[in-house]
């Protein structure tokens, strides 16, 4: 009976979440206007035979490499670039390492999940983040930045592969991911926009 009763409970929640992400309307993207998305290639959402979802972009960000690189290792400012609700409990630092463990609420998943993840710098200029533990099976994030546009442009290479224990099917996490990287890359050049302005 409570078998039952928690089946029909994920499923109803199930079928919400597909109404969500069928319905919400992807945030536009205009390439080459102030504030929006210049995607150089564009974003790719898959399923890895091995399990989880990839999701590949190469992008285009206003301010040279360093002004990304200061915005992806604010780590305490992480939970501001996603539309996705986090709290960052805890940030330390090691020896050139960084790690941060963050709690995620998800409409996909049940309460509060927990992601435990270390970064570092990658030479040549970016951000790898690693998990350590939490409630994920595999979680890889990275960024490679590439001064472009004479230095005023960053070029950025973005991969992220995610599988959550929980079992949900890929489909809906692809279709979440895209949804919620669109508003991530936004929020990500807004924050580049807004810095070059107020150096100039």
């Amino acid at each position: 009976m409570h078998a039952m009763a928690r089946l029909m409970s994920f499923l109803g929640t199930l079928l919400s979440c597909v109404t969500v992400f069928v319905l919400a309307p992807l945030t536009p993207c205009w390439s080459g206007e102030v504030g929006s998305i210049h995607l150089l290639r564009p974003l790719l959402v898959e399923s890895v035979p091995g399990g989880g979802v990839k999701a590949t972009a190469t992008l285009l960000f206003p301010g040279s490499p360093s002004v990304l690189h200061s915005i992806l290792t604010e780590y305490r400012k992480w939970p501001e670039l996603f539309e996705t609700r986090m709290r960052m409990a805890q940030v330390e630092e090691r020896e050139g390492h960084v790690l941060t463990d963050v709690y995620i609420s998800h409409a996909l998943l049940p309460g509060e999940q927990r992601l435990l993840c270390e970064s570092q710098g990658l030479p040549g200029g970016g951000l790898v983040t690693d998990l350590k533990g939490g409630d994920f099976k595999q979680y890889h994030r990275e960024w490679r930045l590439q001064a472009a546009g004479e230095g005023t442009q960053t070029r950025a290479e973005f991969e992220l592969l995610v599988e959550p224990k929980i079992m949900i099917p890929d489909w809906l996490i692809a279709v979440a991911m895209e949804r919620e990287l669109t508003v991530h890359f936004h929020l990500v050049r807004q924050r580049a926009l807004d810095l070059v302005t107020k150096g100039r």
